[in-house]
């Protein structure tokens, strides 16, 4: 699936979203282990702003121009917002199967092992990306959560349909 947002002035962003469309099987376990069944992303921004200094040196520059700038960073955000939502709707896609899949197996909604080592990886990643690594735990911490609740409903359900009438 790939999404495109282009904004009029400001950056554009595209990506590509690739997740499974059902869990492997028995047969395809080492394929799963290789990655084979694991989402992937590939994203580009194309940006065309200055860097937060050049902006910054700009104070003495017209206003005219100063708004002209402003409403081109803002249009960036306001793309990039767009992706974002994109991608959780996707992630959100992928964990509800994640979910499905547990509730149908009596397996446990949480996994504090996997968490620990999802969070260990996305503070790395933020910081290769020049990102508070603890914002990124927070958000990605807020993120489990809201995948932990949507899978104890679903095993909820679950138990509820295994129940004799």
């Amino acid at each position: 699936m790939t999404f495109v947002t282009e904004g009029d002035d400001g950056c554009n962003v595209s990506f590509t979203l690739t997740c499974p469309d059902g869990a492997p099987g028995r047969s395809d376990r080492v394929a799963a282990r290789a990655g084979r069944y694991a989402p992937t992303v590939d994203a580009t921004v194309d940006a065309t702003l200055p860097e937060p200094g050049d902006v910054a040196d700009r104070r003495t520059g017209d206003l005219d121009d100063a708004l002209a700038l402003l409403g081109a960073l803002r249009a960036s955000i306001d793309n990039l917002d767009a992706a974002i939502v994109h991608l959780l709707a996707e992630r959100f896609k992928c964990t509800q199967k994640v979910g499905a899949l547990k509730a149908a197996h009596g397996m446990p909604a949480s996994d504090p092992g996997r968490e620990a080592r999802q969070i260990e990886r996305l503070r790395r990643l933020a910081r290769d990306a020049d990102l508070d690594p603890v914002f990124a735990e927070r958000f990605l911490t807020f993120v489990i959560e809201e995948v932990i609740r949507h899978h104890r409903a679903l095993a909820g359900e679950a138990a509820q349909e295994q129940r004799p009438s």
